[in-house]
């Protein structure tokens, strides 16, 4: 798949993720898609929180490779 489609794919699913950390003071950015793998980086509240990885392994890289099953991995930068 073209990288400019699966950045698309994966900013939308983003995009309900985004729902839910915003409502708890978070957010996330895409910094890129390469290799099948997604780089993020959490934002606001998320940033610093010590539940932050169980986040990203359980809640944003289950859901990515839930929907976009291309993705092997998702890494937070």
């Amino acid at each position: 798949m073209e990288n400019s489609v699966l950045r698309a794919k994966v900013e939308a699913t983003l995009e309900k993720i985004r729902e839910g950390l915003k409502s708890e003071g978070g957010d996330i950015d895409l910094i890129d898609v390469r290799e099948a793998t997604v780089y993020v980086r959490l934002k606001g509240a998320c940033e610093g929180c010590p539940m932050s990885m169980l986040t990203m392994k359980n809640w944003v890289e289950a859901t990515i490779k839930k929907e976009l099953p291309e993705i092997s991995q998702v890494k937070a930068v």
